[in-house]
């Protein structure tokens, strides 16, 4: 299995930083011609591209979601991180519900495609060694997704899991999100396998291993004063992750 991943690696490596460099330009127009609304369907679209890439490396995404989760209002998504491929699959899933990423203030530029897309499509660029920078970074992006009735993607660990083992969540991401969208809900997911495109490193890269996102039962922000909600949240995901 792993000679067939040197074989395949390197053929999932072109095609998807050529998708990346295809989609720069293809975001730049439907944001200047189209504004939000055509940017979104771009990035939208790449995404769900991004995700099949995956068979090249005969790896299928699964997204399980037995829940009809609540429309016009805003939803928090929480995961465990266990790599980049975490994202396309939640974009392209949950799409109609406009999910914005926290996501580490380096990824905000020298990356075709995922750069853009985070400077100009709603994320909250958090830098990790200035704190007073990440609070108010996250407060102005908690009110904006509330005004807008957008939804919210955190992974609390912070970093991703190289083993699939999940970190101790962080609590104050989480905190400043709820705080400002009360009547909102948080939608735990787990994450499985994702880890697996990564087991060997960087090259080769991990072959056959299905990803799995498992959505859970949505929970009202208001319902649990925030310490037991976030230990809820916390333990539903953890107890999901193979």
């Amino acid at each position: 299995m792993k000679i067939l991943s040197y074989i395949l690696s390197p053929i999932f490596a072109f095609v998807f930083y050529a998708l990346l460099i295809i989609f720069h330009p293809m975001q730049w127009l439907g944001l200047k011609l189209f504004g939000y609304k055509g940017h979104k369907f771009v990035v939208d679209y790449m995404n769900w591209v991004l995700m099949k890439s995956l068979l090249f490396l005969l790896i299928p995404v699964k997204i399980e979601n037995n829940y009809d989760l609540p429309e016009d209002t805003t939803l928090i998504f929480v995961a465990n991180h266990q790599g980049m491929f975490d994202i396309p699959p939640i974009i392209w899933k949950f799409r109609k519900h406009h999910p914005k990423f926290v996501s580490k203030v380096e990824l905000g530029k020298g990356i075709p495609s995922i750069s853009f897309n985070l400077r100009h499509g709603g994320a909250a660029l958090i830098n990790r060694k200035d704190s007073k920078q990440a609070i108010a970074e996250l407060t102005a992006f908690a009110k904006k997704i509330n005004t807008n009735k957008w939804s919210a993607v955190i992974f609390p660990e912070g970093t991703r899991s190289r083993n699939g083992q999940p970190k101790e969540f962080a609590v104050n991401g989480l905190k400043v999100l709820t705080k400002y969208n009360k009547e909102g809900f948080v939608v735990p997911l787990t994450i499985n396998n994702s880890w697996k495109v990564f087991k060997y490193g960087k090259f080769p890269l991990g072959i056959g291993s299905t990803i799995s996102i498992k959505t859970h039962e949505p929970i009202k922000i208001d319902s649990l004063p925030f310490d037991e909600l976030f230990a809820k949240t916390e333990t539903i995901i953890t107890k999901s992750i193979l």
